[in-house]
């Protein structure tokens, strides 16, 4: 409670893009002081249950909620947000060169709502400086994940390239990748999840993967999907990425869907994340699962605030899940809620290990 009793009421007082960044400088300098990252375990960490660890595409995850990208864009606060609870994390959305994104503002609460409009445009400090970072790390206690995407100025025929390039910086620093063509805010980049350029890009992506590994096996890949998409998109979109071989794939990105929003700020352009997308990506999950027979991994993201959010994108096919938004409205002690009641709800279904819980409503 110390969170939303103490911090978020400062928080929630400032912009939201300098109350971000006081988030992500005071986990850092909280990680760097001594005894700083024991501190962060004692009092956010969740304490290791075989029953939660999950292994997906070849990775081990100490449990199946992770932080999704966006929050650390510049892999700032690895040791901070590592010691927090997660059992894994995204950092990103990092891009070849660094750019600035949009102009502010283009971070909006919606709190009534539950729920953030952004559309920051993939601002960030580039793939070297994020690269020198991962390289400083003097631990890594659990997976991380690098979500790439394009340089705003890449034509989308360029696309690829760009991709290709972060991979070759950033290969020995990752555990997985995230191919993210699913932000509304960058302009034209969800119609790579179509067609021949899905197929063009994601063909580009395994063989660079392949490249860096040489004789080893490549790192994973996921593809992170937006919500948006028709019944007839989606399963065009998840039959290609699921043809192209990839590791697996996140559902979902950020909506451009105002359905049922009562704040002020619904009327902000952007991507919507948040409670208002809790629905809809778990159906996405239903479908991607019932489509691939569950022979595809899948990360469930989009409105996890509770337990019983979290559960039912695991029981309707994901294999993990991440969340942002609540780590904003409820801070890192949500962590300890999620893991608690994952245990509770599994063991209510007769369940020993979460994997068990993968897929159980279409059993």
């Amino acid at each position: 409670m110390l969170y939303e009793r103490l911090a978020k009421p400062l928080f929630f007082r400032m912009d939201p893009e300098k109350a971000h960044h006081l988030v992500i400088d005071g986990m850092r300098r909280a990680a760097d002081a001594p005894g700083g990252l024991k501190l962060l375990r004692s009092m956010y960490g969740v304490e290791r249950d075989e029953a939660l660890v999950s292994e997906v595409a070849g990775l081990s995850f100490p449990s199946p909620v992770g932080l999704a990208a966006g929050l650390d864009k510049n892999a700032e606060a690895v040791p901070g947000f590592s010691s927090v609870g997660f059992g894994f994390m995204e950092v990103g959305t990092v891009t070849p060169l660094s750019q600035p994104g949009n102009e502010q503002p283009r971070l909006f609460r919606l709190p009534p709502d539950l729920a953030l409009v952004n559309r920051m445009g993939f601002n960030n400090s580039g793939a070297e400086a994020m690269a020198a970072r991962l390289a400083g790390l003097k631990e890594r206690p659990v997976p991380i994940g690098v979500n790439i995407g394009k340089n705003k100025v890449t034509p989308n025929e360029e696309a690829y390239l760009d991709y290709e390039r972060c991979i070759r910086v950033l290969y020995p620093h990752a555990d997985f990748f995230i191919v993210n063509i699913s932000s509304p805010n960058t302009p034209d980049l969800r119609r790579l999840q179509h067609g021949d350029g899905l197929r063009t890009l994601l063909s580009a992506v395994k063989g660079e993967l392949a490249r860096q590994a040489g004789e080893a096996d490549p790192k994973p890949v996921f593809v992170k999907i937006a919500p948006d998409l028709n019944d007839g998109e989606l399963e065009e979109t998840v039959d290609a990425i699921f043809s192209s071989g990839v590791s697996g794939l996140i559902a979902t990105n950020t909506t451009l869907s105002r359905e049922g929003l009562t704040h002020r700020n619904r009327g902000e352009s952007g991507g919507l994340s948040g409670r208002p997308l809790t629905g809809r990506s778990t159906e996405i999950v239903r479908r991607v699962y019932a489509q691939t027979e569950g022979r595809l991994p899948i990360v469930g993201s989009g409105g996890i605030f509770t337990p019983e959010d979290a559960y039912a994108k695991i029981r309707a096919g994901a294999s993990l899940v991440e969340i942002y938004t609540a780590m904003i409205y409820k801070g890192p002690e949500v962590n300890r809620q999620l893991h608690a009641g994952l245990k509770r709800l599994m063991q209510t279904d007769g369940f020993a290990h979460i994997s068990q819980a993968v897929g159980a409503d279409h059993r």
